[in-house]
Formats: structure tokens, sequence, C-alpha cells
């Protein structure tokens, strides 16, 4: 599930609602999924954030992993963000270490060198059997610039609203398909970001994704609307080309493996 950044992302405080909050959850028509009908309508939709009504992706089964023990390697122009050795890459954290898989403890995971455009690749395991309340099975997110959330959920396991789904735009679109396999497998996130362009301090253009889930295409070229946010909208806001990439916490061990990324032209990664 989600979660959010910018000091506090908008997933933790969705992690930290109250239970007055808690309480506006509601059902789907269907009795299927749950999500909310007290948030604003999505401007280039007809549902609300997080509507339970929204359609969720059609399931299917991905092809087979190459392996589920074997870690892959990155290609050698990637920069390597975590190769199962050391956190050297990111800030300061309670993040660990186990088999040579990064696991989720408190605080988000920021790194140490800033990215525009880019290719990411990372290999995530919700826990099994899954731990937490519904919503919050698997929960954490990749942030890119600190402020555009893919999300990791398992939604294998759980039905939430379709824009808080595994591989959705959080908040704002969900994939085209679910592709997620069940709690304990790893699952792999192949993500083609570019970053907004502003000019004048005014939005010139939107950031957009492409992405693949377990080798299912699940966004192509989407557009994103704005920062990821629980419950509200957010505009844009002009911000530097360069930013910090951010794996985030939220309250639930997710496992993590060969995140590596590759910055595209015409913009450089700085340190």
């Amino acid at each position: 599930m989600r979660t959010m950044c910018i000091t506090l992302l908008p997933s933790i405080a969705a992690f930290a609602v109250s239970a007055a909050v808690a309480q506006e959850l509601v059902k789907s028509r269907d009795g299927v999924a749950v999500g909310y009908k007290d948030t604003p309508i999505l401007p280039w939709t007809k549902y609300h954030k997080h509507d339970p009504d929204r359609p969720l992706p059609p399931q299917v089964q991905p092809g087979r992993p190459s392996t589920q023990s074997d870690v892959g390697t990155a290609p050698s122009d990637a920069i390597v963000l975590f190769d199962g050795t050391d956190l050297n890459r990111w800030q300061p954290s309670t993040w660990q270490i186990e088999n040579g898989e990064l696991v989720v403890t408190e605080g988000n995971l920021e790194s140490r060198q800033a990215f525009g455009d880019c290719q990411l690749h990372l290999e995530w395991q919700a826990p099994n059997p899954p731990r937490g309340p519904q919503m919050n099975r698997g929960n954490s997110g990749v942030y890119f610039m600190k402020r555009y959330e893919v999300q990791i959920f398992d939604s294998h396991t759980e039905k939430i609203y379709a824009d808080g789904s595994a591989a959705s735009i959080y908040g704002e679109t969900p994939p085209l398909v679910n592709a997620t396999r069940p709690p304990g497998r790893w699952q792999t996130y192949d993500i083609i970001f570019t970053a907004p362009r502003f000019k004048d301090g005014k939005l010139e253009k939107p950031a957009r994704v492409t992405m693949l889930h377990n080798g299912v295409l699940v966004h192509l070229n989407t557009e994103i609307h704005g920062p990821c946010a629980w419950r509200e909208i957010k505009p844009y806001e002009p911000h530097t080309a360069l930013e910090p990439f951010v794996l985030q916490a939220h309250g639930n061990p997710v496992r993590f493996r060969n995140v590596w990324i590759r910055p595209l032209a015409p913009e450089k990664s700085a340190e």
C-alpha cells in the first residue's frame, strides 16, 4: 500500500491515520474492495481518489521467473543501489540486511545520489504469511524525486482501492493488469521514469512512467498528474531537475534485492 514522501510521505500519513478517518473506509458496491467516497474526484476520471468502485485491474498470471533464488546482475552502465552487501549508496537508516536482502524497518530509505530521467530495476517480496491489517499488507513504495510514487502492495492477497494496488501510480492510475505474485515470492519492477519539466515556474511537461511488473506491461507512457498524496490531490510545484530516489517504510517488513538504476539523457545523476 502507499505511503507518502517529502518530509512525510502520503503513505506514512495513511498509516498514522486516526480512528475517525479509518471509519470513513467503505466497501465497493460489489463488496469486494475497500476505499473512500469522501475524497475529491480525480479530474481526469469520473472516480473519487481511492474509490472502491473504480474497476480493479484484471488479474493475470505472470510468466515463470528465471529464478526465485539466484539474484540477477545489473547492466554494465547501471548504478547499483543495492547488491546484497552494503547500504553505501543510501543515507543512514535503520534498515537491515538479512541474507543479502534489504528489509524495511523504520523511516524511508533515501539515495545519496539524485536522479531525473531514469530506468529503475528492483525486486521486492511481501511477507509470507501476510502480516499486518488489510490496508498494510506488503505495503511500501517507490518514490521518484521523493514525490512520484509507484505502489508496492500485496495485491495477490488483498483487494483495496484500484489506485492503491500494486504497480499503481499511487492515488492516480491503476496498472493495466494485476501481475502480483503470492507473498513470499519475488516480484520484479522495471520502470522507465521521465521527470517533469518546468519553465518560468510553471509545469511545461508532466512526469510519465512506462513499467513492467513481473515482465508484464502495466503502464505505457502513463502521465503522472502530480505528487503522490493520500486522500487529496496535489498540484505540481517546481523543483530541481535532479532529486533523490526513495524506498518507503510503511510499517511492513517488505524485502528488496537487486536494486539498480540507469540515469538517462539528457540529465546525469548528481552526488
